[in-house]
């Protein structure tokens, strides 16, 4: 059976139990969700998490893609009747895609080439004749292949064919490509070198115009960098060894005698090597290097976003939003506790109009007519100048002032979705109310804007996009299930993120809760078109509702366990609500009470857990934060001083961090701790509030070098 197949394949490499492996697949090839099995299927799985259910999920599909690459090969091979029992046997044990093609190379359809017009010529046998290397008079054999009507006019020109042949036949050896191919992986080094006349326009590079580092050991931002580079036409870039390790390698391997036979061999490697090995290989090695930086950064990208994605909520509060401006004013928009909008309208308190009487006045009669909480101010343009304005303000309520990152605000708000929502209303607008929806839940705001526009990460632009766009929906989709979905109040962008949900159903959810109301229970969600027993099993554990006459519809407890929870109560004699409400009830129950064939101690301890806290939010409190208030633009900065900030992005040589002056400053890896730190990550998280020194300050490039050596950051999480 293949998937036992696969299954003792991908346990050995993941070192996990082969039939929690084989129960993996198996729900995946269900349909089945990764945050569903990672949740609910814990018994099935042996606990993995979404990780190493991903990982389970992607080397199910290289395995099966390898096994189709495999079946076109036996297929051609067949069809050119030259697959024998040994070549077949080889070609079904190739472990790997290289393995597989290097087997099929020798039999693959080509192109002419100076080989396949030495056999044209008749030359083959001399080629084997030599490559033999028994002979030590190849001058005087090679006059018998002179056939000046074949263009082989000279000894000479029969030799070179047979050495062409033999350069061909060392390029496609399968065991000699392994060898250089395992050559470069380790000692090949990446030369960068100007492109002549380009030294002035291509400035940004300068740093790669004469460098080269072992190319297994380049750092993923280093090599995307000179990727970049390379691409804009400002770099060259070549990976390569040293020629004479690998011809030692190669005669090794081929070189039989001491004769002139073999100093032709010899002279056919080194030939075979410049024009034929050393090229794929060096394209082979490109490619895994992208491949080995492309996931790098996009892992640090996905991190970035799972971070942002899951930053502290307001909450539901009564939310002013401003989306600065100078010449054009400051959009301003009121929305209520469920992120409605409910006015909008723009007032213009900075130069060159300078209405600040008219904008404070205004500011406040909002604050008072809407029961305003909390005011959320861009952190684009004017953004320090109208939080300063409004931080002075006197209101006639309690009213904090956040500034907010607005990244993909302006993106957002030209968006389709957007468009959708607000079809009466102009980007400005738009704009302003994703920056208050922003502050108070992330999440919810976020899933509307494609994730590379959102302004975190490192080279996001020139990694794989397929990758990446794989990456970062399962990203999205594991934080949006991770803290659920009030299914009545929630978009049809987040309710697509759901596990078993997608957009078409998604559609119909808005469209059922538009013509019925609010859902009223989670056995109501059937109604729905196309909502069947599949997705129902799917989404029913992340979907909430709030105002549920059954308090388990508001938690994250799986339908599916209800029974469970009914058998509980009925034990203890109470409600459920009783047992939520109650912690001297909980500890009476005995969970071992209730394993059976179907449930274990995992799923037990999971309702345990979600009865004490029903629904809660795993993300962090919101804090409040506020720049230093003597600190507006990067000319107050001095080296020296010690200030507070705020993380905006992580990436593997740093982080940078917004100081309230329009300019981040870069904290280098280096910089980060007192200890030595080699993942960001192990120190910091995205919005994280810190405190850092100025060590550096360029104002002409406007560039800002920081320190956190010093300040005894806690370990990140």
């Amino acid at each position: 059976m293949i998937s036992e197949k696969y299954t003792l394949i991908i346990a050995g490499e993941l070192k996990q139990p082969a039939n929690f492996v084989q129960n993996t697949i198996n729900l995946l090839e269900s349909g089945a969700t990764i945050p569903f099995i990672a949740r609910y299927r814990k018994e099935m799985t042996g606990s993995m998490d979404e990780v190493v259910i991903a990982k389970v999920r992607d080397r199910l599909a290289q395995l099966k893609e390898l096994d189709s690459r495999r079946a076109a090969i036996l297929n051609s091979l067949k069809e050119q009747e030259k697959l024998t029992p040994e070549l077949e046997a080889a070609v079904a044990g190739a472990a790997t895609m290289a393995e597989l093609e290097d087997i099929y190379l020798p039999y693959k359809p080509k192109r002419k080439t100076r080989a396949s017009i030495a056999r044209e010529k008749g030359l083959e046998p001399l080629a084997d004749l030599v490559y033999s290397q028994r002979y030590d008079d190849i001058e005087q054999r090679a006059l018998k292949f002179i056939d000046p009507e074949k263009g082989v006019n000279s000894a000479d020109d029969a030799l070179q064919g047979a050495s062409d042949i033999i350069a061909e036949k060392v390029n496609e050896d399968s065991y000699a490509r392994k060898r250089i191919r395992a050559l470069f992986q380790h000692e090949s080094d990446v030369v960068v070198k100007v492109v002549k006349g380009k030294d002035q326009e291509g400035i940004n590079f300068q740093m790669y115009f004469d460098h080269h580092e072992r190319l297994h050991k380049a750092p993923s931002h280093r090599l995307l960098a000179m990727l970049r580079g390379e691409n804009e036409g400002f770099l060259r870039i070549s990976v390569g060894v040293e020629e004479e390790q690998a011809h030692e390698i190669l005669h090794r391997i081929f070189i039989k005698g001491n004769n002139a036979s073999s100093a032709l061999v010899k002279t056919a490697i080194a030939d075979s090597c410049k024009r034929l090995l050393f090229p794929s290989i060096e394209t082979e090695m490109r490619q895994w290097a992208k491949e080995k930086a492309d996931a790098e950064a996009i892992r640090v990208f996905a991190e970035n976003i799972r971070q942002l994605l899951l930053a502290p909520p307001l909450g539901q509060k009564n939310v002013l939003a401003i989306d600065p401006g100078f010449r054009t004013g400051c959009k301003v928009v009121c929305l209520d506790r469920q992120g409605k909008l409910v006015h909008n309208e723009t007032i213009y308190p900075h130069p060159p109009q300078n209405e600040v009487k008219e904008s404070v006045h205004k500011l406040k009669s909002l604050v008072n007519a809407y029961k305003i909480e909390a005011i959320a101010i861009g952190n684009g343009t004017a953004g320090r100048e109208t939080e300063r304005l409004v931080k002075s303000i006197p209101f006639d309520r309690d009213v904090i002032a956040l500034a907010v990152n607005e990244s993909g605000a302006s993106v957002y708000s030209a968006s389709a979705v957007a468009r959708k929502e607000f079809p009466d209303y102009d980007v400005t607008v738009r704009g302003s109310v994703s920056i208050g929806r922003r502050l108070m839940d992330p999440l919810a705001e976020l899933v509307k804007i494609e994730p590379k526009s959102i302004g975190v990460g490192q080279y996001q632009h020139d990694v794989d996009q397929a990758a990446l766009m794989k990456c970062l929906e399962d990203t999205v989709v594991s934080c949006v299930n991770k803290v659920g979905v009030e299914v009545n109040t929630a978009s049809e962008e987040l309710l697509t993120y759901v596990s078993g949900v997608g957009p078409g159903l998604a559609k119909n959810i808005i469209a059922y809760r538009n013509d019925n109301g609010p859902f009223k229970s989670r056995t109501e969600f059937k109604k729905v078109t196309r909502f069947g027993d599949k997705a129902f099993e799917q989404s029913a554990g992340f979907l909430r509702i709030r105002d549920a006459k059954n308090p388990l519809d508001k938690s994250s407890v799986h339908p599916e366990s209800y029974h469970i929870v009914d058998q509980m109560v009925k034990k203890l004699k109470c409600s459920v609500e009783d047992l939520i409400g109650k912690p001297e009830l909980r500890s009476q129950v005995v969970l071992e009470d209730f394993i059976n064939d179907k449930v274990g101690m995992p799923t037990l301890q999971d309702i345990m857990h979600e009865l004490a806290k029903p629904g809660r939010d795993p993300r962090q409190q919101f804090e409040m934060f506020e720049f230093d208030k003597h600190i507006h633009s990067i000319n107050d900065l001095h080296v020296g001083m010690k200030l507070p900030g705020i993380i905006t992005n992580i990436t593997n040589f740093g982080v940078f961090v917004d100081l309230g002056v329009h300019q981040d400053g870069l904290v280098h890896i280096s910089q980060l701790a007192d200890r030595f730190v080699r993942d960001p990550n192990e120190v910091v998280k995205l919005n994280q509030k810190v405190m850092v020194e100025v060590l550096e300050i360029d104002f002409e490039r406007k560039r800002i070098q920081l320190t956190m050596k010093g300040q005894h950051t806690k370990p990140a999480g």
